[in-house]
């Protein structure tokens, strides 16, 4: 189903006024938060508990293949609506899930989240529908998401793509460790005024319009709703694995090929508020790691973005896109 992104914003109930923000409140599962393409959900079995994974799928043309899309940390997998058109449209096959704590999927408590969790529950995903390779794009916590999968199961990967991921750094190597009780209080203050002026400063250089709004409010209804100190428990626990579990050390043993594609004006730093001491690096120089992951693995093909941020397929779709269908090629 194609709809216009811009007319949600207001279905919604996302109104900024300064700094006062009125968002619907969603339960944990984004029950009354619409998706662009029917949703589809997997049961399965996964550290002792059954759980349900939920995904949106748009088969391939005969004979074309098939692209996974795989989310960020602060995102529904929702947002890639317009990238996951154009792709459907050229003929390729989307698989589009929600990562277990995020979106639409369950979210346990008691659970080891992990990157190679996260990718083997993916995989389970794909075997259930009959996909042996596929083309994977992750963006931000995705990417460490994507890039764990192609390390694992290389066998099912013809092509990786990262799209402004974070990882690109070993942030321990700079930061000081902060436990999950520290990001669960720090989630527990957030108010949807603090999403709004958090991804307006950071994502999208000081602009706010309805399609960004859109994309922020199951963050904003999550804060407003009843399940927000399961959430905010969630949330702390996959803080935790993106500090703790680095991939970009291994980034030398990728066996696919690997296209990296970076908005510039990206500064996504992880940890830069508790820096260790005597630490002079700026994290999230994204107009630097590309030739960082280049000195790693020369391989890897990096493709810039000028003067765009974190989120290129949402900030300058058609400059984006040229270089994404350029990977998939």
């Amino acid at each position: 189903m194609k709809r216009a992104i811009f007319s949600l914003g207001f279905s919604f109930l996302i109104f900024t006024f300064s700094t006062i923000v009125f968002a619907k409140p969603f339960s944990k599962n984004l029950t009354d938060f619409e998706y662009p393409f029917d949703v589809h959900t997997m049961a399965f079995e996964s550290q002792g508990q059954g759980l349900t994974m939920a995904y949106m799928h748009l088969p391939a043309k005969e004979g074309q293949p098939t692209v996974l899309l795989l989310h960020g940390k602060n995102f529904a997998s929702s947002y890639w609506e317009t990238t996951a058109n154009w792709l459907h449209e050229q003929g390729y096959g989307v698989v589009i899930p929600d990562q277990i704590g995020f979106g639409k999927s369950d979210k346990p408590i008691n659970y080891q989240y992990s990157f190679a969790t996260l990718a083997n529950n993916t995989k389970q995903l794909l075997t259930s529908l009959n996909l042996e390779d596929v083309i994977v794009t992750g963006h931000s916590m995705g990417g460490m998401v994507a890039s764990r999968f192609a390390l694992n199961y290389p066998e099912s990967v013809s092509k990786l793509v990262l799209i402004n991921p974070i990882g690109l750094e070993n942030y321990l190597q700079y930061v000081d460790y902060k436990d999950v009780e520290f990001f669960q209080q720090n989630e527990l203050k957030k108010t949807p005024e603090n999403i709004v002026n958090y991804q307006k400063t950071n994502y999208y250089d000081g602009d706010w319009n309805d399609t960004y709004a859109f994309h922020a409010s199951h963050l904003m209804g999550w804060i407003e709703g009843d399940d927000w100190p399961q959430l905010a428990k969630v949330s702390a626990l996959t803080y935790d694995m993106i500090f703790t579990q680095p991939v970009i050390e291994e980034f030398d043993r990728f066996q696919v090929p690997v296209t990296l594609i970076l908005g510039t004006r990206d500064r996504t730093g992880p940890g830069r508020g508790w820096k260790k001491e005597g630490v002079t690096r700026e994290l999230g120089r994204y107009d630097r790691l590309g030739a960082e992951v280049k000195a790693r693995n020369n391989a890897i093909t990096v493709k810039e973005l000028d003067g765009l941020g974190h989120l290129p397929h949402i900030e300058g779709f058609s400059r984006f896109i040229k270089l994404y269908e350029e990977a998939l090629d």
